[in-house]
């Protein structure tokens, strides 16, 4: 089976990577449902087949369902054909929580990220191999020049940790970037202390010209208003903590209420 470039596969080869892969969930407390994302030739899914859990495998790949199918027969119905950026994970598990594993594609990493934080309340743990670059943006702290949208957005509810790195030579085909597995554990709280909608507005407006002050990009929400001569709007964006950002979400909304 060849990888797709449509799909953005890149099989893992390396057996000691999918299975230390596989044992970085904290299974004792994510519970027993877990979904892996794109399995493709089932390297990690083998070791994921050995726990136990309640495991789901969503591949989008007819071809891979194929193989899935001949080499690992005991998945049985846990094996569901789509796309998982479309699936309802609410048809299998309810409204049980569930962990997210994956070696992602790597096309659509992001959205499965994003894909993520719309069940927060629902995903305690995410284990995932990205592409080295994605990973260090998720994780990246304020100050840096990954931090970003994607950054904030995640840390709002999650704890990123790198767990390992990559070369190319542990997939076939070898992708032309290195990879990295990292772990976004839920925090303990889910009250961000402002709405998430209003949150996530305020975030991406911000970072759509990141070089930018705040006083300029803001300025689509709170034009005109004395608010921008605050300290506070006379950073940039990537200058911001998540605590900042609610600090900030709150001013503005407060604002275009009144």
């Amino acid at each position: 089976m060849k990888a797709k470039k449509s799909y953005g596969q890149h099989f893992l080869k390396d057996e000691q990577i999918a299975r230390l892969t596989a044992e970085s969930l904290h299974y004792e407390e994510v519970g027993r449902h877990v979904v892996e994302v794109g399995p493709g030739k089932g390297m990690l899914t083998k070791f994921l087949l050995m726990k136990d859990i309640d495991l789901k495998v969503v591949e989008a790949d007819k071809d891979m369902i194929i193989y899935l199918k001949n080499h690992y027969p005991q998945l049985g119905a846990a094996l569901i054909e789509g796309d998982f950026l479309k699936w309802n994970p609410d048809t299998v598990f309810g409204d049980e929580p569930f962990a997210i594993i994956g070696n992602f594609p790597y096309n659509i990493s992001s959205q499965i990220v994003f894909k993520m934080l719309e069940y927060t309340h629902r995903v305690p743990e995410l284990v995932g191999m990205f592409q080295l670059e994605m990973a260090e943006r998720i994780i990246a702290k304020p100050g840096s020049k990954a931090y970003g949208v994607i950054s904030v957005l995640t840390q709002a509810y999650y704890k990123g940790t790198l767990l390992f790195k990559l070369d190319e030579d542990a997939f076939d085909p070898p992708p032309k970037v290195k990879s990295a597995v990292i772990r976004l554990t839920r925090k303990d709280s889910l009250d961000l202390g402002c709405d998430y909608k209003a949150f996530r507005r305020v975030v991406k407006q911000a970072f759509s010209q990141r070089r930018k002050m705040l006083r300029n990009t803001m300025k689509t929400f709170v034009k005109g208003n004395p608010i921008l001569d605050d300290p506070l709007f006379n950073r940039r964006p990537e200058q911001l903590s998540v605590a900042e950002f609610v600090s900030l979400t709150i001013l503005v909304t407060d604002i275009m209420e009144k």
